[in-house]
């Protein structure tokens, strides 16, 4: 199971739901904002903006919410948001892809450095651990939308390039220059999706043992409360018996 899927799974397990679900919506704004600011404000007419209303929908931010991050986008006295990515090391050599928006680029490089080394990694030079993943389109499904062979033949038919299906659901994966089409192609098969975005895949992985995986955990967590990080992504995995014990 990828990384990004079994953290998402510790969340759950760690009940910290509501505090989790405030800082997404807020995240999912920031991204409509953006997305507003670049393009045109009509989510038809701009493939980015569409994307994050409808992964806004999908994770249930209300429509006034998703208005008004939209309308705030050519407001004059609006914040200036500029995207960054860092990249660096968490414990166990873990490689990590930290993407922000943020009104202060030195702001947010203090503190994304500072969280690093807090928790026993380091912030590296831009490019030093992406080649350790590839930029692909991610759409994600439930269980009960249909067995792995019915998703699979719907993912190939609208373009995508592979599927990943467990008993969670199922991962549908795209080129990222595709995504738009590919999401829209499966919404008219397999109905609205769970999620639909851009994601960094991990191309290796590194195997963490219990206090490995503990502290990445605490280096994840602490990124994520970070208001000016949008996703935190790393290349780890983690066994079944591991995932019990945190």
């Amino acid at each position: 199971m990828a990384g990004h899927s079994k953290w998402a799974n510790i969340q759950h397990r760690k009940g910290r739901q509501d505090a989790v679900r405030s800082k997404l919506f807020s995240k999912l704004a920031k991204e409509i904002t953006v997305a507003a600011k670049m393009g045109d404000p009509d989510p038809e007419k701009n493939p980015r903006l569409r994307l994050a209303v409808k992964e806004a929908k999908a994770k249930s931010v209300p429509k006034d919410v998703i208005e008004r991050a939209i309308n705030k986008a050519s407001a004059q006295d609006g914040e200036n948001y500029e995207e960054i990515r860092y990249e660096g090391y968490g414990p166990a050599g873990v490689a990590v892809i930290v993407e922000a928006m943020t009104d202060n680029k030195n702001r947010t490089a203090s503190t994304v450095r500072s969280t690093f080394t807090k928790s026993g990694g380091n912030l590296a030079e831009t490019g030093a651990v992406s080649f350790m993943f590839e930029r692909k389109g991610l759409v994600a499904y439930p269980a009960s939308v249909g067995d792995a062979d019915t998703v699979f033949e719907a993912a190939i038919e609208a373009g995508a390039e592979d599927v990943e299906s467990t008993e969670d659901g199922h991962e549908i994966y795209c080129e990222f220059t595709d995504l738009n089409e590919v999401s829209n192609a499966l919404e008219e098969k397999l109905g609205e999706s769970e999620s639909s975005k851009l994601i960094w895949k991990p191309t290796t992985t590194t195997e963490l043992d219990l206090e490995g995986a503990e502290k990445l955990m605490r280096l994840i967590s602490a990124l994520e409360d970070d208001d000016d990080v949008q996703t935190v992504t790393a290349n780890f995995e983690i066994s079944d018996e591991i995932m019990e014990q945190l």
